[in-house]
């Protein structure tokens, strides 16, 4: 789940937005791009874009009308317990409505605007207007082992039912209680059953260390936890993360595992586990020979645990794995524990208009802590790197930034390594698969790499000016920096001869102006000079230019470092629009296929 979501259909609502914005971390405010044009992120279609919201769990506070989140919500209303916060607020601040996930933060969120905007909150939920607490959303560090019985128990209290008279959890102190109660709520780490009349929460105190093989089957790791746990009668909800050695970061065991139990997966340096030696159970030669230190599964479990933790369950083995269990006084912050695995997300802007930037890229934006990039597309996400640290490089650094990237993912930071367009089409993503490659750092490889798409400046152009891809195309970088010029003329030569619609990147720089016109000069032996040519610059930006001229009348002049220069094929052609302007197209043939469906 990334951060709280604006969402907003006025100017009014989007007024009200960056008021509360600031008080709602990593928060970013989406508009309807009709109306709100001075969004963060912008969309076209409401109900759709608010459902790609709540589809993808993320908090949503709309400044609308309850009844346009309700139609647009209604089909995808299955399962209480894993929806996100939705919370509706009156344009005018006047009223502020947890409507679904009152549970899960929405009742909190709500409360919290309501106090800023100076109004009550409409918070419906009996447990929490009655009680005082909802029982079925327990504090963080905490879970509850049998929600289905939460109902039960919450309305046996609301109609008069007591608790028994004992020490009960701190959190839950204001419940009513009477020496002939027949409620009882339990608090433990262990295994325990519940019912109507008997809640079990198991305080996140317990720490699973866990190593193993490399390459050892998922399966294989989770049948001994599982064993474990059922010998030692520890219960899974318990456990607040399953942490291991800095090199298992990578292990697909150890990551499924952790999502298997619905925790993270915390990784230690050998140094860290070298030092809980006097504490091991079951201390290794063997396992210090391989890893640097005397034991992976109960040193994780014990450094997680703290100086005060110590191991309920020793090292337990199978062909393949290990692993140990240990509890901490109290509950666990996951996060706290020796660091994450890391992830840099490799992402694309698309062309520079907001509105073509991806949901997927939005969400890792969100996501990350770190925003790595040149200093001009850092520049051009606005608000949505409000928060965030920033790493600015000038270009021609990419080596550096991407480096630096790497190094941050290592260090078990979530980063977002920014792009202009598409970063696996002459950007980025390339770079980077490159370094990790050479091996310069062998934690880079533990990382988790994702490569989201965007909108390539070939993809904009075309759509710009109509439909000049519709057949065969391909790309050529003209650039010589990386790509001898005669594998470019290989490859010009081919794409002439193969009647390709082509589109030069990198068509010319302050030093480099005779790649063009060479390349002009080979498509010309093989298509016509009225072959229709785009120049398109500055795309999705507002110094946007389009202009259409001919392969004859194609010139350097023309053509600066920031144009795409499109190419047609001997097929493509211009239609006159009546406003003056042309579009470009290839056809692919539908209409002669017609003719000839027509005449058999």
């Amino acid at each position: 789940m990334s951060g709280p979501v604006f969402f907003v259909l006025s100017p009014g609502g989007l007024e009200l937005a960056r008021r509360l914005q600031p008080e709602v971390p990593a928060s970013e405010v989406h508009g309807w791009q009709a109306r709100v044009p001075a969004a963060d992120r912008s969309f076209v279609e409401a109900a759709e874009h608010l459902r790609g919201l709540f589809a993808a769990g993320r908090p949503i506070v709309a400044c609308c009308a309850t009844g346009i989140v309700v139609r647009a919500l209604a089909p995808l209303l299955t399962d209480k317990r894993s929806e996100p916060p939705v919370v509706v607020l009156a344009e005018d601040g006047s009223a502020v409505v947890p409507l679904l996930g009152g549970h899960h933060g929405a009742n909190d969120l709500a409360r919290r605007l309501a106090a800023i905007l100076g109004v009550p909150a409409a918070v419906t939920t009996a447990g929490d207007l009655r009680l005082g607490v909802a029982l079925d959303a327990p504090p963080a560090g905490r879970r509850l082992a049998n929600p289905e019985d939460a109902k039960a128990f919450a309305a046996a209290l609301l109609s008069g039912e007591r608790l028994a008279e004992g020490p009960v959890p701190g959190w839950l102190a204001g419940l009513p209680q009477a020496p002939e109660g027949r409620l009882s709520v339990v608090e433990t780490e262990r295994k325990a059953a519940g019912g109507p009349q008997r809640l079990i929460y198991h305080p996140q105190r317990l720490a699973l260390g866990v190593g193993c093989a490399r390459g050892c089957p998922p399966e294989e790791l989770q049948a001994l936890v599982d064993q474990a746990l059922d010998e030692s009668g520890l219960a899974r909800e318990a456990i607040a993360a399953v942490v291991s050695i800095d090199l298992k970061a990578d292990e697909p065991a150890v990551l499924a595992l952790a999502d298997r139990l619905g925790v993270p997966a915390r990784f230690f340096d050998a140094a860290t586990l070298v030092a809980e030696t006097p504490r091991l159970a079951n201390p290794s030669e063997a396992v210090f020979a391989e890893v640097g230190c005397h034991g992976v599964a109960e040193g994780a479990a014990l450094a997680a645990a703290g100086p005060a933790g110590r191991l309920l369950a020793t090292k337990r083995k199978s062909r393949n794995a290990t692993c140990a269990v240990a509890a901490a006084p109290d509950p666990l912050q996951a996060g706290n524990l020796g660091r994450a695995r890391g992830r840099l997300a490799v992402v694309g802007l698309g062309p520079g208009d907001e509105a073509w930037r991806t949901a997927e890229a939005g969400a890792l934006i969100a996501g990350s802590r770190h925003l790595v990039g040149y200093r001009l597309y850092l520049d051009l996400l606005g608000a949505a790197a409000a928060g965030k640290v920033r790493h600015d490089y000038a270009l021609g650094e990419e080596e550096v930034r991407v480096r630096a990237a790497l190094a941050l993912a290592a260090k078990g930071e979530d980063v977002a390594l920014v792009c202009s367009g598409d970063p696996g089409i002459y950007a980025m993503a390339t770079l980077v698969f490159e370094l990790i490659e050479r091996g310069e750092d062998p934690a880079w490889k533990r990382c988790e790499i994702v490569v989201a798409p965007g909108i390539s400046a070939v993809q904009a152009a075309a759509a710009r000016i109509g439909a000049p891809l519709g057949h065969d195309f391909c790309c050529v970088s003209l650039s010589d920096l990386l790509t001898p010029w005669p594998t470019i003329e290989r490859r010009l030569r081919a794409a002439a001869e193969g009647d390709f619609v082509v589109a030069f990147y990198n068509p010319v720089s302050q030093r480099r102006r005779h790649q063009l016109p060479a390349a002009r000069e080979i498509l010309l032996r093989h298509r016509p000079p009225e072959t229709p040519v785009l120049l398109a610059s500055n795309l999705g930006r507002p110094a946007e230019r389009l202009a259409l001229t001919t392969l004859g009348n194609l010139t350097s002049e023309a053509v600066d470092m920031l144009t795409l220069v499109l190419v047609g094929s001997s097929q493509s052609r211009v239609v006159a629009r009546g406003d003056g302007g042309a579009w470009l197209y290839t056809p692919r043939g539908y209409a002669a296929k017609q003719g000839r469906d027509d005449a058999a």
